[in-house]
């Protein structure tokens, strides 16, 4: 079987060899097993069941929650030279029609099915009478209510188990926290599936974050080292969609809304372009990511801070999908807490939903304040226990932050909030503790009370930075009901009487600031997949060539070749049918169909 399995990865597919578990889950699924797959994005979980489909007798049917998700993989594994196709809502009459007939005769290998026309009755029938091979149910994490991406529908998928127990199944998802793990077993009966849990990380993507200040300006600097480059900007509003997509049109930026206010032709036309032309960056809420394939975007920037550290891992992971190098970016402030905690506390949801949010919010919010390795926290919430403490790749082992004893300037944060009775944000305390004597510091005459002007020395900013840190040391919180009031906590009094000691990361000054961004605009321009000068024609004319073939057939460039797979043709250079058959990404119906248009470009470059 591991022959047959390796001859199906190497003949359609073009790769060379499994990565990680891909082998063992493949033997295992094709054997006729149960199984929880847990690997990141860009791991390769499509695989894991789109091989033992062609390994065992019958069809596949997957469940995938998006319709543009299910027609991306149908279009790459057609490419393949694979038999599949999808049932959702954009067939028409006619068409859906042909994709039952060809599902019933044992024409297809892979059929495609969103959880709501799957639990249809009819659709049932129509699987009962089929042949088929195996359920996979892809991004199994939408069972969990607690998740980032419910879907009440996934739940009711327990009657695959129930009326065809004799089917293996397989679950795959990308994010899932112990607790999501759980209730994927348990709401999808497979207690007895057998669970494979790769690594998380994704060594490709750097992870940064930085203090918001003037995001629009910092998201400029940040998108200069990304010029003409694909990425995704995430914003918490749809106004803010908006304004930020106009905004970056108005600087010469390729930029898009989206969110699920929008005319849905619109959202359509928008999500179209992203897929299909390169250097699109589109802005969007959360509403947009979970069905994109795209495997060429190479950053994902966040304008604010996002609800979880399972919608972050998952979010950042659509960046360099084809594994080649890829930035995770987030600006954030303490303003988007207090308005994530709004959020919560205004919501319908009942006490424990509330309880467990604002858990899942102050892990996220230590994750951005940490001082440590990102990638080493990131991890370790996943239950994934990492032994290097430098990463390499995150902005805090890269240049680390310089922490120091805190205490006083926490004792005299601490006491601010006590003195001015524990009702105000973070502006009118650090001006109390600045010695601003403003309209507001007259008329509440807080200019008399022992703590004004006691934090001179520390600008505006960096007593932002001392609250920010302070809240997510669980020193201090946000009043969700108080528009921003910052309240203490029981925690805070072993710092009162000096029982606990405060380490926090040094506040850049003003000075340090300004300089920090003379040094990143040029130093951190970069060509993210290394290309040399002298490589640079060949490389255009190799994405030309595939432009012009993915044109030619009204399907997203990636579809034809990944970056990775024109990066190898770049370095390697064949000359022949042979050796562009012994890149990876190159599978017989691939290169029997664009062997020779890769091979001209590849001469007439030499």
């Amino acid at each position: 079987m591991t022959a047959s399995a390796l001859d199906v990865l190497n003949q359609v597919f073009g790769y060379p060899q499994f990565r990680g578990e891909q082998q063992a889950i493949i033997e295992h699924v094709s054997g006729g097993g149960d199984a929880l797959v847990l690997m990141p994005t860009g791991g390769g979980k499509s695989l894991c069941y789109q091989i033992p489909a062609l390994l065992r007798s019958g069809t596949a049917v997957v469940v995938s929650p998006l319709i543009a998700l299910m027609q991306d993989q149908v279009e790459a594994l057609r490419q393949f030279g694979v038999a599949a196709a999808f049932l959702n809502s954009s067939l028409d009459a006619r068409a859906q029609f042909e994709v039952e007939r060809d599902f019933a005769a044992g024409r297809l290998k892979l059929l495609y099915v969103a959880p709501e026309r799957l639990l249809n009755e009819r659709c049932l029938e129509l699987i009962a009478k089929a042949n088929v091979a195996l359920f996979a149910i892809d991004e199994a994490h939408c069972v969990s209510q607690w998740g980032h991406d419910f879907r009440p529908e996934y739940r009711q998928l327990t009657i695959l188990h129930e009326r065809f127990p004799g089917i293996p199944r397989i679950a795959l998802t990308a994010t899932a926290d112990a607790p999501t793990r759980r209730e994927i077993v348990e709401r999808l009966n497979l207690e007895s599936a057998r669970q494979f849990v790769s690594s998380f990380d994704r060594k490709n993507i750097q992870y940064r974050v930085v203090e918001k200040e003037n995001s629009k300006r910092q998201l400029k600097d940040f998108l200069a080292s990304h010029k003409g480059e694909s990425g995704i900007v995430y914003c918490l509003s749809r106004r803010k969609v908006e304004e930020t997509a106009a905004w970056l049109v108005e600087h010469g930026v390729a930029a898009l809304p989206y969110h699920a206010g929008m005319d849905s032709a619109a959202r359509a036309h928008n999500q179209q372009r992203f897929l299909r032309e390169d250097g699109i960056v589109m802005c969007a809420t959360i509403a947009f990511g979970m069905g994109i394939d795209k495997p060429d975007v190479r950053f994902v920037a966040h304008l604010d801070l996002p609800k979880s550290l399972e919608g972050y891992y998952q979010e950042t992971g659509r960046a360099g999908r084809d594994s080649l190098p890829a930035e995770a970016w987030m600006c954030y402030g303490l303003g988007d807490v207090v308005t994530l905690a709004q959020f919560i506390a205004q919501s319908e949801s009942g006490e424990e939903r509330k309880r467990v949010e604002r858990a899942k919010l102050d892990a996220l919010l230590g994750y951005a304040e940490i001082s440590t390795c990102r990638r080493r926290h990131l991890l370790a919430y996943f239950g994934e226990v990492v032994e290097k403490n430098n990463c390499g790749n995150c902005d805090n082992c890269t240049d680390p932050p310089v922490s120091f004893d805190g205490t006083e300037l926490a004792q005299k944060a601490l006491s601010c909030v006590y003195r001015t009775g524990q009702r105000y944000g973070v502006g009118h305390l650090a001006n109390v503790l600045r010695g601003v004597e403003d309209e507001r510091v007259r008329n509440l005459d807080h200019g008399q009370l022992s703590v004004f002007g006691v934090g001179a020395d520390l600008d505006e900013k960096q007593w932002r930075s001392v609250f920010r840190q302070l809240v997510a040391n669980g020193l201090l919180a946000t009043d969700a009901e108080g528009y921003g009031v910052l309240r203490l906590t029981a925690a805070s009094r072993a710092v009162f009487r000096g029982e606990t000691h405060v380490s926090l990361r040094k506040p850049a000054s003003k000075e340090e600031r300004r300089a920090t961004r003379r040094t990143t605009r040029g130093e951190r321009v970069r060509q993210s997949l290394d290309i040399a000068a002298h490589e640079a024609p060949l490389w255009d004319a190799l994405r030309a060539t595939r432009a012009r073939l993915a044109r030619e057939q009204g399907v997203p460039a990636y579809v034809i070749f990944h970056d990775a797979t024109l990066l190898e043709m770049l370095r390697a250079r064949p000359r022949n049918v042979a050796e562009l058959g012994e890149i990876s990404g190159v599978g017989a119906a691939k290169l029997d169909r664009y062997g020779g248009a890769f091979l001209d470009t590849v001469r007439s470059a030499a």
